[in-house]
């Protein structure tokens, strides 16, 4: 009873484990065109996702499940530094996660750093609140006043 497997899962006893077509170093299940589950699972994604992009190019060009792959790993890695550089500090480097401060330069800063004066920040502010002052107390001027 213990040893019964379901027939799905199981290896016939004819047929001998495969290694799988990608050359990844996994075995490959004829069920699943020879691949591995992780390449079969990656293929099934990458032909999901490249339909929509097939009805927009008007000249279709199959991809291999390895070349998509390594496509599609290039740019998960370009987006990954730019996501990191937003929770850490830029003066000291150091995580800041949910509690960083953003400062008015543009960087995000940690509690230490937080402070103009503690990061030698750039913002004009001075600048900033004359052209504030200027804007909210337009220039009065009125008519002199005619003598008799």
């Amino acid at each position: 009873m213990g040893s019964e497997q379901d027939e799905g899962t199981s290896i016939s006893p004819s047929e001998e484990p495969k290694l799988c077509v990608n050359g990844c170093g996994f075995f490959g299940t004829s069920a699943t065109m020879n691949l591995c589950s992780k390449c079969y699972h990656d293929l099934k994604t990458t032909q999901v996702q490249a339909k929509p992009s097939l009805e927009k190019s008007l000249n279709p060009k199959p991809k291999t499940s390895l070349e998509s792959a390594l496509a599609s790993s290039s740019t998960s890695s370009e987006t990954a530094p730019q996501t990191s550089a937003k929770t850490r500090c830029l003066s000291c480097n150091k995580k800041v996660g949910l509690m960083g401060f953003k400062c008015k330069c543009g960087s995000t800063f940690c509690g230490d750093h937080r402070y103009p004066g503690n990061h030698e920040c750039e913002f004009d502010f001075r600048g900033q609140g004359r052209d504030a002052i200027s804007k909210a107390n337009p220039l009065v001027k009125g008519e002199k006043v005619k003598r008799f």
